[in-house]
């Protein structure tokens, strides 16, 4: 399912895009959820990065589509943004919060199923290299490759990047079997290491980035096996 959110101050225009996305699901078999928003304001109310794709109408009468992707890339570097405009000079200002492209108005079904297309290209390879995660106050993608571990704490995980931390709910089990095909192997009971960030094993520990994480004596081996075969796996 896909998220899709629609930003657009005209009911008409509105009512076109959802016909429009009903219409490619219908022919290419995609799934669609969508949400409508009248104005730029709305969407930024309680914003949790939880659109695959806006479809962002630039004039709109309390805040402009522009002003409003501006706020939404400072937490959320990822979701693909289209706007609708019928002015092309806009699309040069797109550029600076990363748009993927523009439609003009009024909107043919031919424009917006080629750009609707690509948006839905760059999500999918997208989502195969970040995750999102629950924090207090909202949510947050982060990159995988960038995880160096996470680590069981109680009721709660913590992920562990470089300089920052991010606590959210679950299991360690639940999550490692969302990255296990991302190189990503326990260390211990309650330590899930980014292969790809192992300096090295000393005095029991995997070195990541510096950090010494103990190796339990049951998964020594295992581990062990695991890492040569990602540095194998690299290498080649």
């Amino acid at each position: 399912m896909i998220s899709i959110a629609i930003v657009e101050d005209e009911d008409s225009c509105a009512k076109q895009m959802e016909e429009y996305l009903a219409r490619y699901a219908a022919e290419s078999g995609e799934e669609f959820e969508t949400v409508r928003f009248c104005d730029g304001d709305e969407i930024l109310e309680n914003y949790r990065a939880q659109y695959d794709i806006i479809l962002m109408d630039v004039q709109m009468k309390f805040m402009d589509g522009m002003t409003a992707a501006e706020e939404i890339r400072k937490v959320d570097p990822e979701v693909v943004i289209i706007f609708i405009t019928n002015m092309a000079q806009y699309a040069i200002r797109g550029y600076a919060v990363d748009a993927l492209d523009y439609v003009l108005k009024p909107v043919s079904y031919f424009a917006f199923s080629q750009r609707l297309e690509r948006a839905i290209g760059r999500m999918k390879r997208r989502a195969r290299r970040y995750m999102t995660i629950a924090i207090r106050g909202g949510a947050r993608k982060l990159d995988i490759s960038s995880i160096l571990y996470v680590e069981s704490q109680g009721h709660n995980l913590v992920f562990v990047t470089e300089g920052e931390e991010h606590t959210t709910t679950g299991t360690i089990r639940e999550v490692e079997e969302k990255l296990e095909s991302f190189g990503f192997f326990r260390c211990n009971k309650g330590c899930l290491v980014n292969l790809e960030h192992v300096d090295g094993v000393r005095d029991g520990c995997a070195i990541v980035s510096g950090r010494a994480l103990p190796i339990s004596r049951g998964r020594k081996n295992e581990f062990l096996a695991a890492l040569t075969d990602y540095v194998g796996e690299v290498v080649k």
